[in-house]
């Protein structure tokens, strides 16, 4: 299931984490950053969580804040005085030399919205920073992916064990109602109910929370959560799996209350496969 840290429990709050995704995706590395980051052997991809200023990085010099991404080539050192966040160090040789070092959703043209994926909406804030394919954004990346979201009913789904892979929210921005839903994959495809609570959980994302959601959990984000999703390893064809038709048969089957398993009504016809 679900596991949740925060910059200030520190490397012991993030070890937990770090090993559930080593064990998935092997050659990954994870890493709180203040004030300043080296990357180690491999490149890093650097999110920005807390503070406004200035970064150095390979000499340039840009205003960051957070919602930014910056890409650190093998060994390079960022200098972000007064700011904070999150690095993923990718497997060793994995090539990034073709990407920018900094990547500004809200300043940079080159980021417009694309709804689609966990924020449908026709005026969704949905800023795809790197992709897995070249249709979708403008920097291709195919160790990891990331977008900056804002979900307001998004598609209850999981990732295949096999060719999927695991997902972070890095949660930038809640709105009173929001709630991130939680569940096995295996019990709701097989619609198997012992108790509905044990089919969905919600729970209430707070500014600043690193949650990792691994594959074969089924997750859903409603009522206003901006985060910026990271798929590690990028994004898999095929490998998002939607459960909401599920979650709609075994409510209906069991005459629950409107609400008391909650899904997605706009997806919840038939199967939902991306």
């Amino acid at each position: 299931m679900i596991q949740c840290a925060r910059s200030s429990d520190g490397a012991a709050g993030l070890a937990p984490i770090a090993l559930a995704l080593q064990s998935s995706a092997p050659g990954y590395g994870l890493a709180w950053w203040q004030d300043s980051l080296t990357a180690p052997d491999s490149t890093g991809i650097a999110f920005v969580q807390d503070g406004e200023g200035e970064g150095i990085l390979l000499g340039e010099t840009q205003a960051i804040a957070r919602g930014d991404v910056l890409v650190l080539p093998p060994g390079a050192e960022l200098n972000a005085n007064g700011l904070s966040g999150f690095c993923v160090s990718l497997p060793l040789g994995t090539d990034a030399s073709h990407l920018p070092g900094f990547l500004r959703p809200d300043q940079d043209p080159a980021f417009t919205d694309q709804p689609g994926g966990c924020a449908e909406e026709e005026s969704a804030y949905r800023r795809i920073l790197l992709t897995w394919d070249k249709a979708n954004g403008p920097h291709v990346l195919q160790a990891l992916n990331c977008h900056r979201v804002r979900m307001w009913d998004s598609l209850s789904h999981y990732h295949d064990f096999q060719n999927g892979f695991d997902e972070f929210y890095l949660v930038q921005g809640v709105e009173p109602d929001a709630k991130i839903w939680t569940g096995p994959a295996a019990a709701i495809c097989a619609e198997e109910v012992t108790a509905v609570d044990d089919l969905l959980r919600p729970t209430i994302p707070r500014v600043g929370d690193l949650i990792h959601i691994p594959r074969g959990t089924v997750h859903r984000a409603t009522g206003g959560v901006l985060a910026q999703v990271i798929t590690v390893p990028g994004f898999v064809p095929g490998a998002e799996i939607g459960v909401d038709h599920h979650l709609r048969r075994i409510s209906e089957r069991l005459d629950l209350p409107p609400g008391t398993l909650p899904y997605r009504e706009a997806s919840s016809d038939g199967p939902v496969v991306r």
